[in-house]
């Protein structure tokens, strides 16, 4: 079989070693896309970020196609209608970094709760007053954890971990986890209307997109603040900015937007744009966000550690090795 691996770095490549033994694999630093679906239009196997281009249009170009292994627990950057119709399988790596995110988020509160951000680019400025800078404890603050999988489950440790009280949304409540952590379960509106802080862990579905909107923003306490490690795709930006704007919302840390790969440069703004890939309101709302001194905005790392990058790079191993074996583990389905 011919395994084609892209978005990899070079050290990550040793992982996958064990498969040149008995097959051709190819890597690449680069996403995948229509050009490179053409160079090797002969792989079996494919393995990518979430970054890479995995629609139809590029994925129709490979020749045989049976298998992609996706580096992540989302696929939603796969058109798995369009896999589930050909026949290829899907496998993600469903866990990998619950306590990886969990910190992250954290670090974003941190960023938040204690100026860091002004108070770093001050300081290296040789500025060293404190005007404007005063933080808040969160000790005895409350925070709301949407989705109490594993990364929700470690965000309320922690939580728990610095004092605060927490409390959690989930429509599979796991009555035992809160117990042994000491949290609570209730409504999305209670649990939006008593939080100072509400953060995050959902997967992006048709069921969460725009989870937070106005409506939500409305029912959240005065000066709360919002985190999101997940998808972009779970707020609605326009909602965020005039909650931002109105001071309903404090402040906001993001690891993630809804056209985060398109806000990176302002050309591909503009490419974008012309070409209807993506939606201008909502891509200008994002560079908006990246310009307000009330929001922190991480480039989609909250994963990015060398341990759960190793992980990811295990766990994708076996998905392939499974695969050939015929015996295919964490197959998702359309």
């Amino acid at each position: 079989m011919k395994i084609a691996v892209f978005d990899v770095e070079s050290w990550e490549r040793e992982t996958f070693e064990p498969l040149q033994d008995d097959h051709e694999i190819v890597f690449e630093e680069g996403q995948l896309d229509a050009d490179a679906a053409d160079r090797h239009s002969n792989a079996d196997i494919v393995s990518a970020f979430i970054y890479s281009d995995f629609s139809r249009e590029v994925l129709r170009r490979f020749d045989g196609l049976r298998f992609i292994a996706t580096r992540s627990t989302g696929v939603d950057h796969i058109d798995m209608d369009w896999c589930g119709d050909n026949d290829i399988g899907v496998a993600n790596v469903p866990s990998y970094g619950e306590n990886t995110v969990a910190e992250h988020v954290f670090a974003l509160l941190l960023a938040i709760s204690r100026n860091i951000v002004d108070a770093a680019d001050r300081t290296r400025r040789g500025d060293f007053t404190q005007g404007g800078l005063r933080g808040f404890d969160l000790k005895g603050r409350t925070m709301g954890v949407v989705g109490t999988g594993d990364i929700g489950e470690h965000t309320a440790r922690i939580a728990r971990g610095f004092g605060m009280d927490v409390l959690a949304f989930d429509v599979q409540p796991r009555d035992e986890i809160a117990r042994e952590i000491g949290f609570d379960y209730v409504g999305m509106e209670e649990l939006l209307g008593r939080s100072d802080v509400v953060t995050l862990h959902v997967p992006a579905n048709d069921r969460t997109r725009h989870l937070i909107d106005a409506e939500a923003f409305a029912r959240m306490k005065d000066g709360a603040i919002l985190i999101n490690t997940a998808r972009g795709s779970i707020v609605e930006t326009e909602a965020l900015l005039e909650a931002l704007a109105s001071g309903r919302l404090r402040a906001a840390g993001l690891d993630v937007l809804p056209e985060e790969p398109a806000v990176r440069e302002e050309a591909e703004l503009l490419r974008s744009y012309f070409n209807r890939d993506h939606r201008l309101d909502t891509l200008l709302a994002d560079h908006i966000l990246l310009r307000m001194r009330n929001v922190v905005i991480t480039p989609h790392t909250a994963f990015n550690t060398r341990e759960a990058v190793q992980r990811i790079l295990n766990t994708t191993l076996r998905n392939i090795e499974g695969y050939i074996a015929g015996e295919p583990t964490n197959l998702v389905s359309s």
